[in-house]
């Protein structure tokens, strides 16, 4: 069965960071551990309630991506054992499917998103200024549409409670330089069309994902944190997709759906979810760690 977790505690070890998600520990200064939990964020604010197993299907599907693009593009992976560097007397269950021990990076202060299909922010963006990022759009474009060639949208890394928000390639430019903002939107676009492919052909559509990005102590791009997750990306099942509508999806996009329907600001502290919409996010990211990566949640 999978394991719950909604806060790591392992005694004795350095922990740097606890994100939304994930709970970063330092095992040295060239090595991390990060823990994935089973918390949720949605519209930027983590809610209360864990989704069992999330966190473990998240690594999995995380690491069964960063596998088969690793010809593309370097990932943080070290490969070294969890177990190995828990603290004596932890339940090595709880932690092994939902960590990953990976190289210590400096993060590219952007998040880095491909886009194949005209929806969310994106979408009231084009509706707004028939613009993305700056990248004038086709007139007449429709929601959950496929744009004629997938973009790059950059956004910018908001604290937690706070919200992202859209900017041009020339603001990344002024933040990281030209040389390593090109190297980011050629790294994340290459991924997201060898992801996309890939995921056609199991009838899933991607319709739009969020990579980070770190440089190691010479400077060389890596890919790292989660990659093509629930979480990072919107999933669609091919066969229900429709122009027109938001689709029906594998990612916590279920959950943004039912929150919509709430009187709630989408500020912190986020309203407690019925078992129902906690149960059916569970069962989407099976469904979507099953069909990607032949991965079956016991």
């Amino acid at each position: 069965m999978p394991t719950t977790l909604l806060q790591s505690n392992l005694p004795g070890m350095n922990l740097i960071h606890r994100g939304k998600v994930r709970d970063v520990y330092a095992l040295s200064d060239r090595e991390l551990l990060i823990v994935a939990t089973d918390r949720l964020s949605a519209f930027d604010v983590v809610l209360p309630d864990p989704i069992p197993g999330k966190g473990e299907m998240l690594c999995q599907i995380s690491n069964f991506w960063f596998g088969q693009t690793a010809h593309l593009v370097r990932n943080h992976l070290t490969g070294k054992s969890v177990a190995g560097v828990l603290p004596a007397g932890t339940d090595a269950a709880l932690y092994e499917k939902r960590s990953i021990v990976t190289k210590r990076l400096k993060p590219v202060p952007v998040e880095a998103i491909a886009r194949g299909y005209l929806i969310g922010s994106g979408w009231k963006d084009c509706q707004a200024t028939g613009a993305l990022c700056g990248i004038k759009l086709p007139t007449g474009l429709r929601q959950a549409e496929k744009l004629p060639q997938p973009i790059f949208t950059p956004s910018t890394k908001a604290p937690k409670g706070s919200h992202d928000e859209n900017v041009s390639f020339d603001a990344v430019v002024k933040t990281i330089g030209a040389d390593l903002a090109e190297q980011v939107r050629e790294a994340t676009l290459k991924i997201y069309a060898f992801a996309a492919d890939y995921a056609a052909q199991r009838g899933i559509i991607i319709a739009d994902t969020k990579f980070e990005f770190g440089t190691d102590e010479s400077g060389k791009l890596f890919v790292m944190d989660e990659m093509l997750t629930p979480d990072s990306s919107r999933f669609w099942p091919a066969d229900e997709y429709r122009v027109g509508i938001s689709p029906p999806s594998y990612d916590k996009q279920f959950v943004r759906d039912y929150l919509e329907t709430l009187d709630w600001n989408k500020t912190a502290p986020g309203p407690k979810l019925p078992v129902r919409v906690i149960e059916g996010t569970a069962a989407k990211y099976a469904e979507a760690l099953k069909k990607l990566a032949g991965i079956v949640v016991d």
